[in-house]
């Protein structure tokens, strides 16, 4: 048993007590792996949970976070509803400290420097603290920062002193002409020549803004849900996220890249559009973003989404020629320094008769000839599907003829999805189309399902069996194209489209994926088996235009027979209604296929032809003679039996009733009694 008396001090019922905890039970506190990675990106993703702000990147990396603070603390002494921040984050953060700037109006200037200065007192004092703490931090020392003494300013003014100018004149009147010294005439100033601003009439503007709001309602109906998406203040500058084609063949210095800045004009398309590329230095980007205004000044014609999309599929070509023309220019500068230094040395020539060839001038090559004869790239290039992703041996470009997603002839019916949503999806192509199409003869509407690109399909009208064919002619739809393909039809029309397979491409990594059952109106949304990012497309409209008409409808297999004439009248009754000998309750003929002859039953089939029977498919009504695939029971045209009762009497298809009530009095069967073995299946 342990004596209290023994227990050191300090210590309370055996249990010791210490002022702090031993080093080896202290555990640090855990930290998150995407701000071990990337801890700039992280905190200013905190900040904007937080606090919503307005937030853009400055040519040099430098990110501005525009927020409002409220005071947290409800005693807070002074009449101020928000402090206006401005939160410079340097591109080298956390090597580089932020800086705060304090935006309010109705704050002294010498008040916002108290603060500011104690947002640089809270940096040296928490090192390694996320942007969020130190905010917090401002947040609950923003009292005794305002309560501090107000720090001097100085109010800089200037003032136009003449007062030399009336010295000279002085001086100038009294002393001779001789003391005076002209001063010496400044170099001239080469002026550029005035550009008058472009004008634009009413209807130009008005046209302007419709088109600008139009596109920019798609934009952000496509954009706004993606991650790196902001908006201005003024709707002019947008933040869109930028996923390069092929990252790895871009310079190393822009393989950086992850988003754009989007500058849209107020009167674009009449004013040019202009791109600043973020996360990459200013001297690297500038190159690209003028590559970009003079191709996007060129195609005026395409919105906003194609500019962009246009942008991430070819940033890697507006590289190179950008890195060509500077090159170029280079050269060209070297060679007139040359040319400049050779006309200044003199010339050893004998005389202006030498060979006789005076009159002839050597005018040297542009130095860009001889670099385009060696380079792949071209200016006029505005496309760059042609290079080889996986290299190998060079391809011939020859004339060749067009590939299966090539443009196709624009003739029969063309298919278009005019209103159709792609979000993660580069490609989308039909890969079994299944149609409803509309007879010619009869306008009856039949399905005609799996028809395959390049594959002519045939089929029959149900109801008057008119032969008609069709055959697809598939077109890629993307974000420039919403037309899916052509349909060239015979013997009918197209109707609607019905649930069909289509087979998209990742927009991320550019594999095709399964085949997905479709149809309009539906939303289908899956991930890609290679990236596994999420893609999602919608139909919401699928229209038809018929550029040419359709071909005649196609011949049936093999000649056809020629019928015998019957000489009957659509209307009239059969000779006996149809009966025969062998049959007297059967009101109709058959047509047999084995010879197409027209008889009343098998058996007179028999007794008239000399070969072996095939079974009918088709028959003459007795009620009405009319001809018409067979039926079993009835005819499709007069609607009555071409069958006769199997019985006699009241109870088998006569003119009796089994109602009791209704029984005449002459049948013996309404006043039977039921009883016997009836009455107790009944009970």
């Amino acid at each position: 048993m342990i004596s209290a008396s023994n227990l050191p001090e300090g210590a309370v019922d055996g249990r010791q007590a210490v002022l702090r905890a031993p080093p080896s039970h202290v555990v640090p506190k855990p930290t998150p792996e995407s701000q071990t990675q990337d801890p700039r990106k992280y905190q200013l993703n905190q900040m904007k949970k937080r606090y919503s702000p307005i937030q853009n990147t400055l040519r040099d990396g430098t990110t501005n976070v525009l927020f409002k603070l409220k005071p947290s603390d409800p005693d807070f002494p002074f009449e101020l509803d928000h402090l206006e921040c401005e939160l410079q984050v340097p591109a080298t953060y956390p090597e580089k400290p932020p800086v705060l700037r304090v935006k309010n109006k109705d704050i002294p200037r010498g008040f916002a420097i108290n603060i500011e200065k104690g947002w640089s007192r809270l940096i040296q004092e928490n090192q390694g603290s996320t942007l969020l703490v130190l905010t917090n931090g401002l947040d609950k020392n923003l009292e005794a920062f305002l309560s501090e003494r107000k720090a001097e300013t100085v109010t800089l003014l200037s003032f136009k002193d003449t007062r030399h100018v009336d010295s000279s004149a002085t001086i100038l009147g009294q002393t001779s002409a001789s003391v005076v010294q002209a001063p010496p005439k400044p170099a001239p100033v080469l002026r550029k020549s005035y550009v008058p601003e472009e004008s634009f009439t009413d209807e130009q503007i008005t046209e302007a803004r419709a088109r600008r709001a139009q596109e920019i309602k798609r934009l952000e109906a496509r954009m706004s849900r993606l991650s790196h998406y902001q908006k201005s203040a003024d709707g002019i500058v947008y933040s869109l996220p930028l996923e390069p084609r092929r990252r790895g063949e871009l310079p190393v210095e822009l393989q950086r890249i992850q988003s754009v800045q989007l500058i849209i004009p107020l009167l674009y398309p009449l004013q040019p559009l202009k791109v600043l590329l973020d996360d990459v230095e200013s001297k690297d980007a500038e190159p690209v973003e003028d590559m970009f205004a003079e191709k996007a000044a060129q195609q005026k014609q395409m919105n906003l989404t194609s500019h962009v999309n246009y942008l991430a599929q070819n940033i890697h070509v507006l590289a190179k020629q950008a890195q060509a023309k500077q090159q170029a220019e280079t050269a060209s500068n070297r060679v007139g320094q040359t040319a400049d230094s050779t006309a200044q040395q003199p010339t050893s020539s004998s005389g202006p008769n030498e060979n006789g060839r005076s009159h002839i001038h050597v005018i040297p090559r542009p130095p860009e000839w001889a670099f385009g004869e060696g380079s792949g790239e071209s200016d006029e290039d505005w496309d760059s599907e042609d290079e080889s992703d996986d290299g190998g041996v060079e391809v011939s470009t020859g004339n060749e003829g067009p590939s299966g997603v090539a443009q196709q002839v624009e003739r029969g019916t063309a298919m278009s999805f005019p209103t159709i949503e792609l979000h993660g999806i580069e490609l989308l192509q039909v890969s079994i189309l299944n149609l409803s199409v509309k007879c010619e003869r009869c306008r009856t509407l039949n399905d005609m399902a799996g028809l395959k690109p390049g594959a002519e399909k045939t089929s029959s009208c149900k109801k008057c069996a008119t032969a008609f064919a069709a055959t697809f002619r598939q077109e890629i739809v993307h974000q420039n194209s919403a037309r899916a393909g052509f349909i060239d039809v015979a013997g009918c029309t197209v109707a609607d489209m019905l649930p069909s397979t289509f087979t998209p491409t990742c927009a991320r990594c550019s594999t095709p994926s399964q085949g997905l059952v479709s149809v309009r109106g539906e939303t289908v949304t899956n991930v890609c088996r290679a990236c596994h990012g999420k893609f999602t497309f919608k139909i919401p409209e699928v229209r038809f235009l018929a550029i040419s008409p359709g071909a005649r409808a196609p011949p049936t297999g093999g000649p056809r027979r020629r019928q015998e004439k019957l000489g009957l009248q659509a209307g009239d009754a059969l000779p006996d209604r149809g009966a025969c000998a062998h049959y007297r309750r059967s009101h109709r003929w058959f047509r047999f296929a084995c010879c197409g002859r027209v008889h009343a039953c098998d058996r007179c089939h028999d007794e008239a032809e000399d070969h072996a029977q095939e079974w009918a498919t088709r028959m003459i009504c007795g009620w009405c003679s009319r001809e018409q695939n067979y039926a079993v029971e009835a005819c499709a045209f007069c609607g009555r039996s071409v069958i006769g009762r199997k019985g006699r009497g009241f109870w088998e298809g006569g003119k009796g009733t089994r109602d009791r009530t209704k029984m005449s009095h002459k049948d013996k069967r309404k006043f039977r009694r039921v009883g016997g073995s009836e009455g107790r299946k009944k009970d």
